[in-house]
């Protein structure tokens, strides 16, 4: 068990080197995750990740939750708002087809991102904050979703939002709630809470998983474009999350927060649940029975799984920055 907690410490620790040696894995030997495409295996995979998250939620958060209604509440609206706008925008700017634009849009209109919390710990951000914004984010996604990608993609790819309603309930917020329980009736258990320090590195594989599923799915369209789609993607997704950054940052500069708590919103914002997005892109605009109908609909999925990748980075380098700042600091006092 040691060496279960050991590996699951390493592999949050260097998430994103993970999840793209999985990336590069997957090109190479695509078959090797052909298994995650298969049924709903990825569903269950992401309904595993979101299990996890519940755990680490105790009945202390949502008193946090109630505690500070106000600052969720900004906090939710940047969130919903800014990710999704920008996405429509730079889908436009770049003149995105149709899957692909699904796909952007999808990862702006998903919650924010479980690592999220880990970031805001390391920059000694407002860590209740996060888990705070992360859980509403969360419950409010099987309402907010699937309204703001029939809002923003439904002129250009059929949305639909009532099948997507359902699923994000099934494969989000049930297992959430069986997360929540677990803790709240075997939290004090010494078995249980050393599960809990597994779940890290369990959620990171599973990660890897979904990553290495879409691979297999865009790996035709790879072949065929590759490094053109790699950077037109790329692009995309940088500056949709470089601008989640720093917009989340400048709504709680402008509402007066504390630096951690802006340090904190500005990685909530930008921090996106792209595994989710891939999920429900694979379900609803690239499944095995649409690619058989458009080829081309297999790239859908294609930024989500890019962001997945970049957003841990781009994720770690942003905490850094900021605990850079704070060592500058405190050497010029």
């Amino acid at each position: 068990m040691q060496t279960l907690l050991t590996l699951s410490r390493w592999l949050a620790r260097y998430t994103s080197l993970f999840i793209i040696l999985t990336a590069i894995v997957a090109f190479f030997v695509p078959d090797a995750f052909g298994w995650v495409q298969q049924g709903q295996r990825a569903s269950i995979i992401l309904g595993l990740i979101m299990l996890t998250m519940g755990c680490t939620l105790s009945m202390e958060d949502f008193r946090i939750l109630l505690s500070r209604p106000i600052d969720i509440l900004i906090g939710a609206v940047a969130q919903y708002t800014i990710m999704p706008l920008v996405a429509w925008a730079l889908a436009n700017l770049f003149h995105l087809n149709a899957f692909m634009t699904a796909g952007i849009i999808l990862v702006g209109c998903c919650p924010g991102g479980v690592s999220s919390n880990i970031m805001s710990f390391l920059c000694k951000g407002d860590v209740a904050y996060s888990v705070g914004m992360t859980t509403v984010s969360t419950c409010l996604s099987p309402f907010v979703t699937p309204l703001l990608v029939l809002w923003l993609a439904g002129a250009e790819i059929d949305v639909d939002a009532w099948g997507m309603f359902q699923n994000i309930l099934l494969v989000t917020l049930l297992p959430v709630t069986l997360g929540v329980a677990f803790n709240y009736f075997l939290g004090k258990r010494k078995d249980f809470q050393t599960i809990q320090g597994i779940m890290p590195g369990v959620s990171v594989l599973c990660l890897a998983c979904i990553v290495g599923g879409v691979i297999f799915t865009v790996h035709p369209q790879l072949k065929e474009n590759g490094l053109q789609l790699i950077a037109l993607t790329l692009a995309v997704v940088t500056l949709h999350n470089g601008t989640g950054y720093l917009l989340g940052y400048l709504v709680g500069k402008a509402f007066g927060f504390t630096t951690a708590k802006r340090r904190t919103l500005s990685i909530e914002v930008g921090m996106q649940n792209a595994g989710m997005a891939t999920v429900l892109a694979r379900n609803f605009f690239a499944s095995p029975a649409i690619i058989a109908m458009n080829p081309m609909a297999a790239l859908a999925v294609f930024p989500c799984a890019i962001s997945c990748a970049y957003h841990s980075i781009s994720g770690t380098l942003l905490a850094g920055f900021f605990s850079w700042q704070d060592e500058r600091k405190a050497k010029a006092i």
